[in-house]
């Protein structure tokens, strides 16, 4: 495992390691990444989805473009918006896997 190898990490690959679990770390972004990771959606198809307000999905969008976890193409009237990096994904399942063992 290259973390237990006692190499020392420059200084901005560490920021950007914590800035990704801070993106990370808030249950309504997780939320949208598992959904766009599935199928690609408008703001209003993943407000349904979820059931938040469409106002509150643009907000999380905005902070998960900003990290370019996600990517948007315009459809007509409408912006589709689509996981953008499967590692994050990668990431997100691990996560689950880590807190689903934990919980046994």
């Amino acid at each position: 495992m290259d973390v237990l190898e006692g190499k020392e990490w420059e200084s901005e690959v560490l920021e950007r390691v914590s800035q990704t679990f801070k993106a990370l770390g808030d249950p309504t972004r997780i939320r949208i990444l598992t959904l766009l990771a599935r199928e690609e959606c408008a703001v209003n198809q993943i407000a349904d989805a979820l059931q938040l307000s469409q106002s509150a999905v643009s907000h999380q969008l905005k902070t998960l473009r900003a990290y370019r976890f996600v990517r948007y193409r315009r459809e007509g009237q409408n912006m589709l918006y689509s996981c953008d990096d499967a590692h994050i994904i990668g990431l997100l399942n691990e996560a689950v896997r880590y807190a689903s063992s934990e919980q046994a």
